[in-house]
This record gives C-alpha cells, sequence and structure tokens, in this order.
C-alpha cells in the first residue's frame, strides 16, 4: 500500500510533469527568456509561411471611429483607403515568386488600426494584426487576416516584430500608444539600429499641433538630419506619393 501511495505521490507532483506541458513552470520568473523567444518565434513561422518580407507599418489611435465626433470620420475613412492603396500598390494582394512586401501590419486593434487593415480586406489583400493582452482587454478588429492576428504579452517583443520587417511607417493621430510606438522608431532611425525607410505623419495640422519639432530643433536636442526623418501628408494618396518620393521600394507585378 505504501509503494501504491508513494507511486501516486511521484505521478502527482508538480515536479514530475513534463516541462512543455507544465503551465505553472512556464509562467514562472525563471522561464521569462523562454516566454520572449516562444513570441519571437511563433509570428515568425506564421510569417514565414505566408511569405511576407517585408510590411508597411500603420499606427492610430484605437478611440477613433467610422462615425466619431470631429476628424474622426475623416482619419478613419483616409487610414482605410491607405490600407487599400498600399495592398494594390506595394505588392501584398500578388505575391511574386511565393514573396509577398509592404504587407500592412497594425497594431491589430479598433479604431484607426482597424481601418487599415480594413483597406487592406476591401481589395483582398492579407494584413497582420499585432494585438496585444491589455487590463481592459483589446479585443483583434474583424479585418486581419486571422491566420496573421497575433497575440502578444510583452511590449517589447510585439515593437520587434512591428519594426523588424517594416520598410515604411505611416502614423494616423493617436494619443500616448501612438507616440510610444513612433518615437520608438524615430530613435532607431536616429541611432542608426533601424535601415532607412520612410516615416510619415498623417494630418499635419494634428502634428505639428502636439510635437514641436522645430523647438527640438532649435534647443539642439536634434540635428537637421533627425528632423528630416519626418514627413507630413494630409490625404491617402499623399501618403503614398510621399512614401514612393522618399524610397518605399514596391514588388507588385
Amino acid at each position: 500500500m505504501h509503494d501504491v501511495d508513494t507511486a501516486e505521490a511521484h505521478l502527482n507532483s508538480p515536479s514530475y510533469r513534463l516541462a512543455a506541458l507544465d503551465q505553472d513552470f512556464l509562467l514562472g520568473d525563471s522561464m521569462r527568456g523562454v516566454r520572449f523567444q516562444l513570441e519571437y518565434a511563433k509570428p515568425e513561422e506564421h510569417l514565414r509561411t505566408w511569405g511576407i518580407r517585408s510590411t508597411i507599418v500603420a499606427f492610430g489611435s484605437a478611440r477613433v471611429r467610422e462615425n466619431g465626433p470631429g476628424q474622426h470620420p475623416f482619419w478613419y475613412n483616409e487610414a482605410r483607403k491607405f490600407g487599400a492603396i498600399a495592398s494594390e500598390r506595394g505588392g501584398a494582394l500578388k505575391p511574386v515568386n511565393g514573396i509577398r512586401d509592404n504587407v500592412i501590419a497594425t497594431g491589430g486593434g479598433p479604431g484607426l488600426m482597424e481601418a487599415a487593415n480594413r483597406g487592406a480586406h476591401d481589395v483582398g489583400a492579407p494584413s497582420i494584426g499585432f494585438n496585444i493582452t491589455l487590463p481592459h482587454e483589446q479585443e483583434p478588429n474583424r479585418y486581419s487576416t486571422p491566420d496573421l492576428t497575433f497575440r502578444f504579452h510583452y511590449f517589447a517583443m510585439r515593437k520587434m516584430h512591428l519594426a523588424m520587417r517594416a520598410n515604411a511607417l505611416v502614423v494616423f493621430p493617436g494619443g500616448f500608444g501612438t507616440l510610444d510606438e513612433l518615437f520608438e522608431l524615430l530613435t532607431l532611425r536616429q541611432t542608426g539600429k533601424a535601415p532607412p525607410l520612410p516615416i510619415v505623419l498623417f494630418d499635419k495640422k494634428y502634428w505639428r499641433s502636439i510635437i514641436k519639432f522645430d523647438v527640438l530643433l532649435e534647443h539642439g536636442m536634434v540635428s537637421e538630419s533627425d528632423r528630416k526623418l519626418v514627413h507630413f501628408a494630409d490625404t491617402a494618396e499623399n501618403v503614398w506619393s510621399t512614401l514612393i518620393d522618399n524610397g518605399l521600394i514596391t514588388h507588385h507585378t
């Protein structure tokens, strides 16, 4: 009887669980680095399966609504138009030798992220949603491609995936989260940690009212070359032409 009890105790002991199936172990502090690695590897595998070589990253507020107040409808509709334009002209719609370029990638949430994914969806192109678990759950929008919609725990790994394939960055009006992502990419460009890529802010009046780029330059906080990292556009078509004028390469046929 004692041997039976001992055997059951062994089988029921947490230490006897297979490591790969032990949630308590995998979610413990010692496995934090492994969880980082998993959040890198899983999206990477899916993106590789779809042949996605590069993206156009579109940021913007989750709070903007298609029928919202003020400028919200205009911002939403232009972000949607841009998602369609970029997907049709950039290489996302039709892969070349199994490779897709300039695929729309967003933070996967509602608002202007939804609008950009929706534009890609409108023309039948795939698009990516890099979603994040938040205290007030951010649900994925309905327009990102299901097999290319990912859920992250770590902001750092989400940012890495957003940045590492970006051929261009388009930033629609937004708040703290949008500013965080914008300055992340600007810092990577300023320091040479990211390759050259055009950065376009949509709605010059909005962005110049909240970020005084010229004041940063005046006080010597940035250089003239840093200041020139940022471009402005006020329509979806103008965003696209500004990207092309500043080096975006397309691979569509």
